[in-house]
């Protein structure tokens, strides 16, 4: 498991991660491993950093099922474009990475199986395994130590002068107190679309 969060404040997305990965009982610190759980993609809008919760397993493959999108249909600038990238790509994971849909019985759609949180110019977004797609206001957070990061970052949120700021104390409650997340943390910010036409 692990703490992802997502803010937007005064022009600026943050978007940040602990670096612990978990296996049953063990734990696979950044000492031992460089454990990025937030990776970039290039799309025609500019870059979109993508942040995730779930199985190990999952990062390679978005990683590289992403990267290997036509960047025509690699569109992340709003929830529209979110939930049309991700349909598309569900199955491209099934033919090509074996995704297992199949979480219960009474899914009402096949399953991705995994929670993701994007963060670009136009915004912050979240995705949840039947590709459903949330467009935050303020910030987000995603994975076992969330509870913690959302209670931090909205105890921040009207102090802090930045979105990083707020990041920052997100990723640090998680990592106190969520035995799945732990420092250091990877943290990325870009300008607002609205900040970059401003100027």
């Amino acid at each position: 498991m692990t703490t992802v969060v997502v803010v937007k404040k005064a022009g600026q997305i943050a978007i940040a991660a602990d670096t612990l990965v978990t296996f049953g009982d063990t734990r696979l610190a950044h000492r031992f491993e460089d454990n990025t759980k937030i990776f970039k993609v290039e799309t025609d809008d500019g870059p979109s950093y993508i942040g995730m919760a779930g199985t190990v397993a999952h990062f390679p493959v978005l990683r590289k099922a992403m990267g290997s999108m036509p960047r025509e249909i690699l569109r992340l600038g709003s929830k529209d474009e979110v939930f049309d990238t991700f349909t598309k790509l569900h199955p491209y994971l099934k033919d090509n990475f074996f995704l297992q849909t199949k979480e219960e019985d009474s899914d009402p759609y096949e399953s991705s199986q995994f929670s993701v949180v994007i963060a670009n110019a136009s915004g912050i977004y979240g995705l949840y395994s039947y590709r459903e797609v949330f467009e935050f206001k303020e910030f987000w957070g995603i994975g076992s130590g969330r509870s913690f990061a959302l209670g931090a970052m909205h105890a921040a949120y009207a102090k802090a002068k930045t979105a990083r700021e707020v990041a920052e104390a997100g990723i640090a409650a998680g990592c106190e107190f969520d035995r799945n997340s732990e420092l250091p943390c990877d943290i990325f910010t870009v300008k607002t679309k609205d900040a970059k036409e401003a100027k």
